[in-house]
């Protein structure tokens, strides 16, 4: 009973120690990783609205979603005193786990790209979104409902699936889509 008791306390305390060192080190790099996460951020706010000299964040109250997809944020990006468009963060369910997605959208009501951020998807299929062959498809679109098609020519409104990955290329455009009706509650 003594020997239980000995190594029950023993373990206690080098679990104690390791949940303290844990605890230590994370106090100490949480503001670190908040500000590469926030720099990471802005790049990807830079590469869908470029040329923009800065960005303001807009209070949830400003804009509506139509609740399908979670919006994590939304950017108005301003020249100035003009708002040249907006940039909106959206998280759509793929087939490994959501989706980060940073949609731009200019004032004039076309799509100016989109950057994948995280995302779970399948190693040589669904991972295929964060290659340019696909997210490039659109840029320039306009910013109303596009679809997904799997094959022939994409027309002004359709994305081209990825192959093997529809699931995918419907989620990302399902967040495109939600930013678009964010975009949409704003212009009104």
């Amino acid at each position: 009973m003594n020997n239980i008791l000995k190594l029950g306390l023993n373990l206690f305390v080098i679990c104690a120690i390791a949940a303290g060192l844990l605890a230590g080190t994370n106090q100490i790099t949480e503001p670190i990783i908040a500000q590469r996460n926030e720099q990471a951020n802005n790049e990807a706010r830079q590469t869908v609205l470029p040329g923009v000299s800065d960005f303001k964040a807009l209070d949830k109250s400003k804009y509506k979603s139509d609740g399908s997809v979670e919006i994590v944020e939304v950017y108005e990006g301003l020249n100035g005193s003009d708002v040249a468009g907006y940039t909106i963060k959206a998280l759509p369910g793929g087939y490994g786990g959501s989706i980060e997605i940073m949609v731009g959208i200019k004032s004039d009501g076309t799509i100016s790209g989109i950057n994948i951020g995280n995302m779970t998807e399948t190693p040589g299929l669904g991972a295929k979104a964060k290659e340019e062959a696909f997210y490039g498809q659109f840029s320039g679109k306009p910013a109303t409902e596009l679809s997904v098609i799997k094959s022939g020519t994409p027309g002004e409104t359709e994305i081209q699936a990825i192959s093997g990955a529809t699931i995918t290329s419907t989620a990302v455009t399902t967040g495109v889509n939600a930013a678009v009706a964010v975009y949409d509650s704003i212009n009104k």
